[in-house]
């Protein structure tokens, strides 16, 4: 029968035990720094951390490279103006944070390559994010301690992580990466205090550490989805300890529900309700109408400060002018031009634009043969079951569709623009509008409503819906969205629309209040349109850029990144790791540290016993599984994802990297020497750390930038395919 849970409070076995007692012992009757070494190795990893990050931080004084984007969405925060980007708000929102604590009233773009103007205090911003850079190595040092490692291996893990040049480097611009990587910490050490007490559940510290994963799981994940993969890990090691609790005799129902609740409550409220936050003040923050407006829904754009689409009327009528959104993210407006379709029916192109334009304008009629009313006292409006026609205002062609093939998607129907309003009169240019969903409060009449109603248009005669297929048109169609009808009748997103501008000189304006959005549905649209636009940036094969890399090459340092133009008399900073660190950390990941673990388990399994203390191997295999298991998650889904890659995104497998290079160091000699604290493990583990120091040191000029030409520094090219200098051609 298995110890109680309540019981058990650690891994080690007696021998081990033992000899923390007595070093506990001493600790408390040693000198003061020997009472306080934590304590005094964090403050020292954090001063090395300090100095590393903040050194000659504000030395370049031009953007340096993705400080284009992140600083201008700061200042976006600064001006009020919504943006869109393919990163949740949290990193950015503090970025635009440390823009308003200097004063920075937003007028700077942050172009590329620019110098920053006297009023920007760019070192500050900076600096600000370097702050978040500094905790990684006594994080680091703490998570070590937390799984059972030696003070001299923690130690040696925060050196690694403090004097690693890629991690350093990332951390001292304006960027998202340093607030990503403090949070990736803050849930592996978290998780780490998880795993200490796991056997003392429900005591302070164990709460104490549970809600901690929690806090920091939402911080991550609120900052990019790359976060989502610390979730991943916790919640792996979580359904592995249910599992184990589970398997205990001795553990009680009601015991067993308090354990799935309260990880319920910290692990997965929580940072939900951290991630709903950030994105309610970022609404919150972002109140006037800017440059990321198109990506949202148009209910939500009548509601920004500046939006003309509030200043409309409601009900839509017949002799309305309107523009028609699909609820396709993406696909834009209902759209024509003068253009024709090069084959099938040759009429004028139908299609969808995302772009405010002329030739997004349509005018509500009636069928052909029926009139309707053109004063305030005859105006007819528009309702759910009409059969309407939509001619282009510009063209004045109808929206029309009959049985001839779509130019893309061949299953559906071609929609085009044809006739001349009601001098060719065709039961071709009719449709029937359906109401799908009523967004606003009050419409006792089910009037079609400007911005609130979702609705589809059926094709009269053919029984198709109006649909935005998602796919692109060829060059001849400008690469516009397709439209088309789709006569499948599959009634999704693609087939919904919206009004969106709406003129009509008889009608009233809407009335303050009667175009809100819900902060739920714009939280969902968001994401939505996030997720749209990251799966967009797919590498170009038929374009080279120099600035991306797969992921098979970041563990071995195949390449580094240029971060800025690379100019002689420049300060240039060149993006690379500590060769100590990454090159060590992938022999222990991908070679060593499988091959032991394959060697414990094979011999295991036939009865040959290498772990003579209860609960060793348990032991092994939960802190292999947080540090192993933490790099494999961060690092191996890039394999699977489509987009394109860049070197800073296996920084937090980076980290994890680091930390399981100085465990697996410690575990090793442990298992050779007997002792993790022998002479022989002393010295290797301080040898690891001498050689991490002394490489950062080397390439020093790379992390805190030169200005003197690259091929004074050829000696530090240790591959050929490193582009330190330019090889003459």
């Amino acid at each position: 029968m298995r110890e109680s849970s309540s019981k058990k409070t650690g891994s080690a076995g007696p021998k081990t035990k033992a000899a923390g007692a007595a070093a506990a012992a001493a600790s408390v009757s040693g000198p003061w720094w020997q009472r306080n070494q934590a304590t005094l190795n964090a403050v020292a990893l954090t001063i090395l951390s300090a100095m590393t990050r903040f050194y000659r931080i504000g030395r370049s004084n031009y953007v340096v490279w993705d400080e284009a984007h992140f600083g201008k969405f700061g200042a976006h925060y600064v001006n009020h103006t919504f943006y869109h980007d393919v990163h949740p708000p949290l990193a950015k929102m503090l970025v635009g944070f440390s823009e308003i604590l200097t004063g920075f009233d937003g007028s700077f773009t942050f172009p590329s390559g620019q110098q920053y103007p006297e009023g920007v205090n760019y070192t500050f911003m900076r600096i600000f994010n370097a702050s978040f850079g500094v905790p990684l190595a006594p994080m680091a040092y703490y998570t070590l301690l937390n799984i059972g490692c030696t003070t001299n291996t923690a130690l040696l893990a925060g050196l690694l992580v403090c004097f690693d040049n890629a991690l350093c480097t990332i951390s001292r611009f304006i960027l998202l990466d340093a607030m990503l990587l403090c949070f990736t910490a803050m849930s592996a050490l978290s998780l780490s205090g998880m795993y200490r007490y796991r056997k003392q559940p429900f005591t302070c510290s164990w709460w104490k550490w549970l809600f901690a994963t929690g806090v920091s799981l939402g911080l991550v994940t609120s900052s990019k989805w790359v976060g989502l993969l610390s979730v991943a890990l916790v919640g792996l090691y979580t359904v592995n300890e249910l599992y184990d609790i589970f398997g205990m005799p001795e553990t009680r129902v009601s015991e067993y529900a308090m354990h799935w609740a309260s990880r319920i409550a910290a692990l997965i409220v929580v940072p939900l309700m951290i991630y709903l936050l950030c994105f309610r003040i970022h609404f919150a923050l972002l109140y006037r109408s800017g440059p990321g407006d198109a990506e949202m829904d148009s209910l939500f754009q009548a509601n920004l400060e500046g939006s003309t689409l509030k200043d409309q009327p409601l009900d839509v009528a017949y002799g309305s002018r309107i523009t028609l959104k699909s609820a396709l993210q993406g696909a834009g407006l209902l759209h024509s031009h003068s253009d024709t379709y090069p084959d099938g029916s040759k009429q004028q192109q139908i299609t969808g634009y995302a772009h405010k334009d002329q030739n997004n304008d349509w005018i509500v009629k009636k069928a052909h043969g029926q009139s309707y009313g053109n004063t305030t006292d005859t105006v007819e409006f528009l309702k759910d079951g009409d059969i309407v026609r939509l001619m282009h205002e510009r063209s004045t062609r109808n929206l029309h569709s009959h049985p001839v093939n779509a130019h893309v998607s061949k299953r559906d129907w071609e929609v085009t623009g044809y006739g001349l309003d009601s001098t060719y009169p065709d039961g071709n240019d009719h449709w029937r509008v359906e109401v799908v969903k009523e967004l606003s409060r009050n419409n006792p009449d089910h009037h079609v409503r400007t911005l609130t109603t979702r609705f589809r248009l059926r094709h009269a005669t053919q029984n198709c819906v109006l649909r935005a297929s998602g796919k692109s048109l060829p060059q001849w169609g400008w690469r516009q969205a397709e439209i088309v009808c789709d006569r499948r009748n599959k009634l999704d997103e693609n087939t919904l629309w919206n009004v969106e501008n709406h003129v009509n000189d008889l009608l009233p304006r809407a009335r303050p209040g009667e175009l809100r959005s819900s902060f739920l549905r714009d939280f969902i649209h968001l994401n939505a349109a996030m997720a749209r636009t990251n799966n967009a940036l797919v590498p170009d094969k038929d374009k080279f850029d120099s600035l991306t890399s797969a992921p098979y090459e970041w563990p071995i340092m195949r390449l580094g990144l240029r971060m800025c133009g690379w100019d002689d008399n420049k300060v240039k900073f060149w993006l690379t790791g500590n060769p100590v660190v990454w090159w060590l950390s992938t022999l222990a990941l991908v070679v060593l540290g499988p091959a032991q673990m394959l060697y414990y388990a094979v011999r295991r399994q036939r009865g040959l016993n290498d772990f003579a203390l209860p609960g060793e191997w348990d032991a092994y295999l939960r802190s292999t599984g947080i540090l192993w298991g933490g790099w494999a998650l961060h690092y191996f889904p890039f394999f699977l994802m489509g987009r394109v890659t860049y070197l800073h995104h296996y920084f937090p497998a980076l980290y994890f990297a680091a930390m399981y290079l100085a465990y697996f160091v410690e575990w090793t000699a442990r298992r050779a020497t007997g002792s993790a604290s022998s002479y022989t493990a002393k010295v290797v583990l301080a040898s690891l750390g001498i050689a991490a120091i002394a490489n950062f040191m080397y390439f020093a000029p790379f992390t805190f930038g030169f200005d003197y030409p690259a091929k004074q520094l050829a000696s530090r090219k240790w591959i050929s395919t490193w582009n330190i200098y330019d090889e003459p051609k």
